[in-house]
Parts: C-alpha cells; sequence; structure tokens
C-alpha cells in the first residue's frame, strides 16, 4: 500500500513538472515568444491564455504589451529663424510585434535607446523647418503630428509602434548664450561679406587696370603714328619749299637761327664776312 502511494505521488509529481515544463500562461497585459535553444522560433508569438510549448528545449520570454513612456532630456533646438530655445518631450510607444522586437532589439532599454535617437531626430529636423512662433504657437500640433508620423514609420521596422510624441516644455536658454551665438553668427556673416567685398574689389580693380593699360597703349600708337605723319608731312613740305626756292629756305632757316641766337640781348663779336651775318649787310 504504501509502495502503491509513493508510485501515485511520484506519478503526480512527474506529470505537474512535465505540466510546468509544457505550458505557460500569458497575462492580458503581455506578449510573449517562444525560444528554443536561445533562437526565437518563427510563428511563436502567443497572445493571452494558456499555451503549449515544447517541455525542456524550449523556453518562453514575456514582453510588456501595455504603452510604455520614456522622456527624452531637455535638449537645445534651432529653429529656421536661428532662433534657439531647449524642448523636454516624452514618448509613448508599444511592443507590436514581439518576434521582430526580440530578434532586433531584444530589451526595451535597448529600444528606449533607439526610439530615442529617432524621435529626436526628427523633432530636430521639423523644428529647424519652422519659424519660433510656428513652433510655439501657431503650428505646434501640425508639427508634433508630422513628428508622430514620421518616428512611427521608422519604428515599425523594428516591431514596435509610437503611440505619441509630445513637447512637455519649452524654455529659453541662457541669455548671454543666446547673445554669444547671435554675435558668432553675425559676425561670421560680416566676415563673409567682407571677403566677399574685398573679392570683388579686387576683381573690379583689376578689370579697370586692364581698361586702362589698353587705352593707353592704343592712345601711344596712335600718337606715334599721328607724330610720324606730322614729321612726315613737315618733311614733304620743306623739300617742296627747298625745290621751289632755295633762297627763301635758307633767309627762313636763318631767321629761325637769328631768333635763337640773339634773344635775350644776347652779344656776339663776328668778322664781317661771317655766313650767319649775309642777310643783315
Amino acid at each position: 500500500m504504501n509502495r502503491m502511494l509513493l508510485y501515485v505521488v511520484s506519478g503526480a509529481a512527474l506529470l505537474l513538472l512535465l505540466a510546468t515544463q509544457c505550458f505557460f500562461f500569458v497575462g492580458e497585459r503581455e506578449r510573449a515568444i517562444v525560444l528554443q535553444l536561445g533562437e526565437a522560433v518563427e510563428s511563436t508569438a502567443r497572445t493571452s491564455g494558456l499555451n503549449f510549448k515544447l517541455p525542456f528545449i524550449q523556453s518562453a520570454v514575456y514582453f510588456e504589451h501595455r504603452i510604455m513612456v520614456f522622456e527624452i532630456a531637455k535638449t537645445e533646438s534651432l529653429t529656421s529663424d536661428l532662433k534657439a530655445f531647449e524642448i523636454d518631450n516624452y514618448v509613448c510607444w508599444r511592443i507590436e510585434d514581439p518576434l521582430v522586437f526580440y530578434r532586433k532589439l531584444r530589451t526595451e532599454r535597448v529600444a528606449d535607446e533607439r526610439l530615442r535617437n529617432i524621435v529626436y531626430s526628427q523633432l530636430r529636423a521639423a523644428i529647424g523647418n519652422r519659424e519660433l512662433n510656428e513652433v510655439v504657437f501657431t503650428k505646434r500640433t501640425a508639427i508634433m503630428d508630422e513628428v508622430l508620423r514620421k518616428s512611427d514609420q521608422q519604428a515599425r521596422e523594428y516591431g514596435v509602434s509610437i503611440v505619441d510624441v509630445r513637447i512637455k516644455r519649452t524654455d529659453l536658454p541662457n541669455r548671454h548664450a543666446i547673445f554669444d551665438r547671435m554675435n558668432a553668427e553675425r559676425s561670421r556673416m560680416a566676415n563673409q561679406y567682407i571677403s566677399e567685398g574685398n573679392s570683388e574689389d579686387r576683381r573690379i580693380r583689376s578689370e579697370a587696370e586692364m581698361q586702362r593699360d589698353i587705352i593707353l597703349a592704343n592712345a601711344e600708337r596712335e600718337s606715334i603714328i599721328i607724330r610720324g605723319s606730322a614729321d612726315a608731312k613737315v618733311i614733304e613740305i620743306f623739300a617742296k619749299a627747298l625745290s621751289v626756292s632755295p633762297a627763301f629756305y635758307d633767309f627762313s632757316k636763318s631767321l629761325d637761327i637769328y631768333k635763337k641766337a640773339f634773344k635775350d640781348n644776347a652779344k656776339f663779336v663776328l668778322p664781317l664776312d661771317a655766313p650767319l651775318l649775309k642777310h643783315i649787310h
């Protein structure tokens, strides 16, 4: 009798152990997948209720199916009109496909970091395309809807969905930092304009000097041509005058010599038969 009771108790214990290895329960707020030797088994995402798995070689991993929330620490953003302000926001997300989630992210901590980067980049891009007044007042809802839509599209490849993205608070950063940033930006723009102005000044001066050299060279060439033509004309006239009346030409040249030689009451002592005095006798 005692031996029979021992067999019954042992059998019941064995059946209980086998049942705990074959069946597992998934709660309403959970989702689970089955791992076989550490690897996720295809099509093993389990919903709530009692589920079956192979004993000893398979195990169950549970994931939260409720909406989870994480916050993005206060960061500084810059609008399209170069206005800086600080924002902190929160993100609501949920695991939609536990199998994909386990294969690509595995843990909620890794998921938080990945989703934080996705939302942060989308938020910075959306804010950077709009002015401060639109971000704070007129288009705040539209901006957050855009961030939510684009972030959710990226998050889907990890087996999760982003339910909501909202800005908790916006603050202006330190005024001194704003002034320093604005001053640096204006200095950069001023240096750029000065550099462009100096470059344009050098270009204009170079073109003007080149035009000046061309004009001077053309003028010099024309001057040489004109002087050459005038000298040739003078020689031609003198040649004609000499051929027509050599005596008159000699008399005319003598008068020119007299004008130059006897100016300023100059005095000379010459013999009476000097050739210079032949027209004075």
